[in-house]
């Protein structure tokens, strides 16, 4: 973004509206661009010497000021010192103080006695005095990102963020809205979806309409105007608190922003360290529940609300969504449950930060509740998930017959649930006429017995793997003992089979 003091708007009319660069000023972007080029090895003074210049003959002197914001970022300036100037004033201020310097001739004099007491020459303690001054240090390499057209996308985009930073409510409609939604929630931005004759439109709290106003919240929320842009059809209208006057100031895909050819370093993946850190201890246990980030949308009312996760049960079509209440404001906390008022016919989990307090409020609107403190706790939600899961598992119990016969020999049991959808737990209640259930393989006593005369005592553990593996059975543990046999391991070499004592 640009300095406040380089924001070039109108108010005409009672609105906010940015005085963009266009096609025109692209020779004044050039230019700049070669001041800073033709400037390498010289002082900052001087470029800011010819930088100076350029403004009297451009449109606006914040245009080209603004130009050269943006260039300083691809400057490097250094000090350049025979002796660092610190030591050099030290020096040279001691040695002064003992002289008297009044002339020039005793000037000199304090110079000869300053470069005697650190090993210097005169010349080179009077260079070194001040050059660490901004306007003395040298421009040492000017590697810009952008060419003139660039300067000038980068510069439309960063004027505009400038203008948003004291946005109070951004109001935005895209044709990608799924992607401004998942910015929206990377940048921690506060916000709600409500349905329109248009469309969709995602309103977003800006950070003026916090009790108290920060920088870094500002900044996100300029930022968002990144994502919005790389829409091919948008539609932006953002109320501005100027200087306590409230106006309207309106952006759409008409407008020269476009992104920069440069992209932004990445944002994060997750809105906070809490969601960051639970996907990643959940998705550790590998449970029968598949994490999904940023979910479809969910209807509440006229509005629309896109819980963090949603929890999908891997042995039927059933979604438990998951929502993170964080420490937010009292006005933005009212926000949510007036959308979990309107949500319906959903299965909905709510973490509750304790600090809010709303945790029984949660609770009347029919969702579970799960209090959290620093972070959420994984048993908790577990158990939650629980619940849901022995009602899906006696759903799929009462809808299985009382008893299966697989056409295979032997089929793994889960497998076996796999192809009637339902979970291992499921089968627990399950006969098999033609079949024996040992372990987790299910398998016909004919194969039971080809199988023991095939494995012999002192096999090797390998060939005895070998022929299970043959005939689709991996839970080779539980076939072995079922026919008699232990392994024997022998060091690095392997195992043999031996039939077990009093077998």
């Amino acid at each position: 973004m640009l300095t406040k003091d380089l924001l070039r708007v109108s108010r005409a009319g009672g609105g906010y509206h940015p005085q963009f660069a266009d096609r025109s000023q692209r020779p004044l972007a050039a230019r700049v661009l070669g001041t800073y080029q033709g400037h390498v090895g010289e002082p900052f003074g001087h470029l800011q010497s010819a930088l100076s210049e350029l403004e009297t003959d451009a449109p606006d002197f914040k245009l080209v000021r603004g130009f050269a914001k943006l260039l300083d970022r691809e400057a490097t300036f250094e000090t350049e010192a025979a002796i660092p100037p610190n030591r050099a004033r030290t020096a040279a201020f001691e040695a002064a103080e003992a002289v008297g310097v009044a002339t020039e001739s005793e000037r000199k004099t304090a110079l000869q006695r300053a470069a005697d007491s650190i090993g210097s020459t005169p010349d080179d303690v009077a260079e070194s005095l001040y050059a660490d001054l901004e306007e003395r240090q040298p421009l040492v390499s000017f590697d810009s990102r952008w060419d003139p057209d660039e300067l000038v996308s980068q510069y439309n985009l960063s004027l505009a963020q400038t203008a948003l930073f004291d946005a109070t409510e951004l109001r935005v409609r895209s044709s990608d809205p799924r992607a401004l939604v998942s910015a929206v929630k990377r940048l921690r931005l506060m916000y709600e979806i409500h349905e329109t004759d248009a469309g969709r439109e995602v309103v977003v709290t800006g950070p003026d309409a916090l009790f108290r106003s920060t920088r870094r919240y500002g900044t996100r929320f300029a930022r968002l105007l990144r994502t919005v842009i790389k829409a091919d059809d948008w539609r932006l209208v953002a109320t501005i608190d100027d200087r306590g006057t409230e106006r309207e100031l309106v952006l759409s895909d008409d407008d020269p922003i476009r992104p920069p050819g440069t992209e932004p370093i990445a944002d994060v993946s997750f809105d906070s360290e809490v969601e960051r850190s639970f996907a990643t201890r959940f998705e550790a246990l590998d449970l029968d529940w598949d994490l999904v980030r940023e979910p479809a949308p969910l209807a509440a009312g006229a509005r629309v609300m896109i819980p963090d996760f949603a929890f999908d049960y891997r042995h039927a079509d059933f979604r438990v969504f998951f929502e993170i209440m964080g420490f937010w404001t009292p006005e933005y906390v009212e926000k949510k449950l007036s959308q979990l008022d309107a949500v319906s016919d959903v299965q909905l989990l709510v973490a509750v930060d304790e600090s809010l307090g709303v945790g029984e409020e949660i609770t009347a609107r029919d969702h579970r509740a799960i209090p959290y403190s620093g972070s959420i706790r994984l048993k908790d939600v577990r158990d939650a998930l629980r619940r849901y899961e022995e009602e899906l598992v006696a759903e799929s119990v009462a809808a299985l017959p009382d008893e299966l016969v697989p056409d295979a020999d032997a089929i793994s049991v889960a497998d076996l649930a796999a192809a009637h959808g339902v979970s291992e737990d499921a089968l627990e209640g399950v006969s098999f006429p033609a079949h024996r259930r040992v372990g987790r393989t299910v398998i016909r006593p004919a194969l039971l017995d080809v199988l023991r005369d095939e494995i012999e005592d002192e096999m090797a553990y390998s060939a005895a793997k070998s022929a299970l593996e043959e005939r689709g059975i991996e839970d080779d543990s539980a076939l072995l003992s079922e026919l008699g046999y232990a392994v024997e391991w022998e060091g690095l070499s392997g195992g043999v089979i031996r039939t077990r004592d009093g077998e």
